[in-house]
This record gives structure tokens, sequence and C-alpha cells, in this order.
């Protein structure tokens, strides 16, 4: 079996963003939770507060042979709007903040490469807002947000 790698995206909430990854090739599995903040074992709850620094958030475990990473990235990127600082839609908070948080120093230089690429590219009016972080402590969300549109059809959170 090939090396699987894991990438870590915040694109809003998280049940939309999942399933978008979930059907894209060369992905394995998924998983969503919260990561970027700073309270050990944060629940839903917590992270709605918006006083726990974390993100509404996706695990991407991908096989590299079939899916690069920076085709991922630029997924990300297009699954949302980039521009928009702590918002997403109708969801505010820094919990839908756009994030990338990478596992390596290479998926570190990939992203900011693609980042750069889209903002020297002029495609949006605004500067890209997504931030490029390590990847800390990933709390996995509770099991009913786990492939939230795949047992229920709802897209909208």
């Amino acid at each position: 079996m090939n090396k699987l790698e894991k990438a870590t995206f915040a694109a809003g909430c998280f049940w939309g963003v999942e399933e978008e990854f979930r059907t894209h090739k060369g992905v394995v599995e998924t998983e969503v939770g919260y990561t970027g903040g700073h309270l050990d074992n944060a629940t839903y709850e917590d992270t709605s507060s918006g006083t726990t620094g974390h993100a509404e958030s996706v695990n991407v475990i991908f096989d590299p042979k079939v899916v690069s990473y920076k085709e991922l990235v630029e997924f990300f990127f297009n699954l949302h709007d980039p521009t928009q600082v702590n918002k997403q839609g109708p969801d505010t908070g820094s919990q839908y903040r756009s994030a990338i948080f990478f596992h390596s120093s290479e998926q570190d230089r990939v992203a900011r490469a693609v980042k750069e690429e889209l903002e020297k590219s002029k495609k949006y009016s605004k500067p890209i807002a997504t931030e490029i972080v390590p990847a800390g402590k990933f709390w996995r969300a509770e099991e009913y947000h786990q492939k939230y549109v795949l047992k229920t059809g709802r897209r909208v959170c």
C-alpha cells in the first residue's frame, strides 16, 4: 500500500468542507474537529463560543500517488472565499476562519506558493486572508458531526 499523508484545512463550517474533500479523488479518509486554539479537549460548544482560538477543521488523509498536496491546496482555495476574515457565508467568528495547518516544511512551502500564485493572479479583489500555520493538536469533533452531509443530506450549517 502507498504511504498516506495528512492535510488539515479550515474553510468555514466543517460539514460541507468535509464532504467536498471526502469525495475528492485520492482522499482515503476525512474527519472533522477543532484545531489552532489553546483549549485541550475542545468540544463543539467550546469552539462555538469563539473564545478557544480553535477553527472548525478537516483532517484529510490522502494518497499522494493519486492526488498531490498542491492539488488539495488549490481545491481548498476554490471551496470558499479565502478573502473573508473570520467568516464564511452566514457563519462568523474565528472558528470559521480560512486556514491551512501544515504537517511538514514541504506542505508549508507548497501552501505558501499556491497562495502567492493566487495573489499574483488577481483572482480576488481583496487580499487573501488564509492563514498558513503549523498543525497542532487536533481534537476530533463529536460523532454526530463526522460525515454529517453523508448521514443527513444537509449541507447548510
